[in-house]
């Protein structure tokens, strides 16, 4: 479906087309709030003919890929995902917790996502009590002559110092992997066979380290809260609506057990629960990692045998996709639905909080506008070099990363902050003016000074459509050890002091925070990267075209004085007398230091 300039508003596939189009087009055939907001602005429908449901699927799963409709459910990639990893592919692997943007990489096994970071953390504290794997980096491995504490803790086999087998140390790695798959049971009775052997050739000291790795796991298995006798890996999926938002969760059993649950959002679709959960499957399960042996769903829908040979292409076993009447997976996916409703709700009720707070502050600060989009700047430097300024910006009251904007300043030769604001401002809203992008609120870090350049920017620029306000800790004046805030207003001769429970207090102090947060973190990197260019160029060979490469792969001297021989030949452009030059420098720094 298609709008009158020609972009496309909606993706479907249907076997009765006229039945479809009956049934977005003909009054109280769909009683969705979003119907009617989509055919409004239908003008055109262009159809595309395929000879089997198969091909239907993959076609309107690639056209929403490329096209992103805007009433189309689409998964989004820029949330980051808490996982564990087994770099099972070094000789001595270890588990790390790690970050990553949509799907890991393909350098190790990945288990997760976790609901948060906390649990991840707790997981990874208990495997490293389970199994003594190696805690160390790369290069403390390579270097280090005698073990380390956590041998003597009885938390690491030590293999940096050959203290142990290849053998027995994958056995460990072994365990690790199958522990994290929730294959605990298999353990336990590996770890009961192996300490009657060890007590029975008189071993006592591993018989006695064997049987409290099993107290450790039995302790584990207890815990357990949630526990379905299912046999297989399952996710159960649940869709729940109010309005135009909708909520899909994903409760995500392994080994028998629950370990996890993602929820994702979406607004104004127009897909009904069939044809969004379709949508969901193909795109979240199609080339997945994380596959599991079936799919729990809470409605029937179309041909779910060909969907299932879709998404299972490429894997060891064909997925079943399910819509179960009673039971143990029926009860799994009522609970995934009472988490989706639950979830909705606790969301409903922050938003609901974060507009009131927007209209107070309106009706506090005597802004013109609703503060929708707001946004905040602030200006670093060190000693006057390497001066920079961010720009965070928040959207109904959370930040909005994708608006995020950094600045190198180039008129700045000392540390003048009003010299640096008056920069990045006009820098920044005359191209807002240009390509109509201005917000509603501008918050400025600083006093009444700060305010008047902000006021002056725009009134050069002949900006009259934003509001302005700036925020300073009141000098002078402590309350129990703490400064209060004011906020000065245009043409207002006295600050605002906000009580210390402001919800307004609150939200004005996050963004300051965050914009100092990005300013700093800018400038460390702005730093880091001049120390590693006046670090290398005294290295024979390299030149300024080498020094770039070497701080785009590395991004700071530290991380290039930690690299070891072969990340050093991994970077193209490097040849190996290039490498042993680096080495030999960083070794002399080294001994120096």
């Amino acid at each position: 479906m298609k709008a009158l300039n020609g972009s496309i508003l909606y993706v479907g596939k249907a076997k009765n087309l006229r039945q479809r189009v009956k049934q977005y087009f003909l009054p109280g055939r769909d009683s969705r709030i979003v119907v009617p907001l989509l055919t409004a602005k239908v003008a055109e429908i262009e159809t595309i003919i395929v000879s089997s449901e198969k091909e239907a699927l993959l076609l309107e799963n690639n056209l929403i890929k490329q096209h992103k409709p805007r009433y189309n459910a689409l998964l989004k990639d820029d949330k980051t995902y808490v996982a564990l990893k087994v770099n099972n592919k070094h000789k001595w692997p270890t588990v790390r917790l790690v970050r990553y943007k949509g799907k890991p990489e393909a350098d190790g096994l990945y288990f997760g996502p976790y609901t948060s970071a906390l649990s991840a953390r707790k997981t990874l504290d208990l495997l490293q009590r389970l199994f003594p794997l190696r805690q160390c980096t790369d290069q403390e491995l390579a270097s280090r002559k005698r073990p380390c504490i956590l041998y003597d803790m009885k938390k690491c086999v030590a293999p940096c110092v050959n203290l142990v087998s290849k053998e027995e140390y994958n056995v460990y790695v072994d365990r690790t992997i199958r522990f994290l798959r929730g294959h605990d049971t298999e353990i336990l009775q590996e770890l009961y066979r192996e300490m009657e052997k060890e007590a029975e050739a008189l071993e006592f000291e591993k018989a006695a380290a064997s049987l409290k790795t099993i107290r450790q796991i039995e302790i584990t298995i207890e815990g357990q809260t949630v526990d379905k006798p299912l046999g297989v890996d399952s996710d159960a999926l649940a869709v729940f609506r109010q309005g135009e938002d909708v909520i899909v969760t994903q409760l995500i059993v392994r080994g028998g057990k629950l370990t996890g649950s993602r929820h994702y959002d979406f607004t104004h679709i127009a897909e009904d629960d069939h044809e969004l959960l379709s949508s969901f499957i193909l795109q979240h399960y199609l080339n997945s990692d994380n596959f599991p042996h079936e799919i729990l769903l809470p409605v029937e829908i179309s041909s779910p045998e060909i969907l299932a040979e879709v998404v299972s292409s490429g894997q060891k076993r064909t997925i079943q996709i399910l819509t179960p009447q009673r039971g143990d997976k029926k009860s799994l996916v009522d609970m995934a639905y009472a988490n989706a409703e639950a979830t909705f709700k606790k969301e409903k009720d922050i938003k609901a909080i974060r507009e009131k707070t927007l209209f107070e502050m309106q009706e506090t600060f005597r802004l013109v506008r609703y503060p929708e989009r707001i946004e905040c700047f602030d200006n670093s430097h060190l000693g006057g070099e390497e001066p920079v300024s961010s720009m965070v910006a928040f959207t109904d009251g959370i930040p909005d990363k994708k608006r995020y904007r950094k600045y190198k300043l180039r008129t700045v030769q000392i540390p003048d902050d009003y010299t640096a604001m008056y920069e990045v401002l006009v820098r920044r809203y005359r191209r807002g003016k240009e390509e109509n992008d201005l917000p509603d609120l501008l918050i400025v870090d600083g006093g009444k000074g700060h305010l008047n350049i902000a006021l002056k920017v725009l009134n050069e620029l002949n900006i009259i459509t934003m509001d302005v306000i700036s925020v300073a800790k009141e000098e002078g004046r402590h309350d129990k050890g703490q400064t209060s805030e004011q906020v000065f207003l245009p043409n207002q001769r006295d600050p605002i002091l906000l009580r210390k429970n402001s919800p307004i207090l609150f939200l004005l102090q996050q963004v300051r925070d965050e914009a100092h947060r990005v300013a700093i973190t800018f400038q460390r990197l702005r730093r880091g990267k001049k120390t590693i260019k006046s670090a290398v160029s005294s290295i024979a060979g390299i030149g300024p075209a080498k020094t770039k490469l070497l701080l785009k792969h590395f991004g700071s001297y530290k991380n290039l004085k930690e690299a070891t021989r072969e990340e050093l030949l991994e970077v193209k452009g490097l040849s190996k007398t290039n490498v042993e030059s680096i080495l030999t420098f960083i070794a002399a720094d080294n001994s120096h230091n």
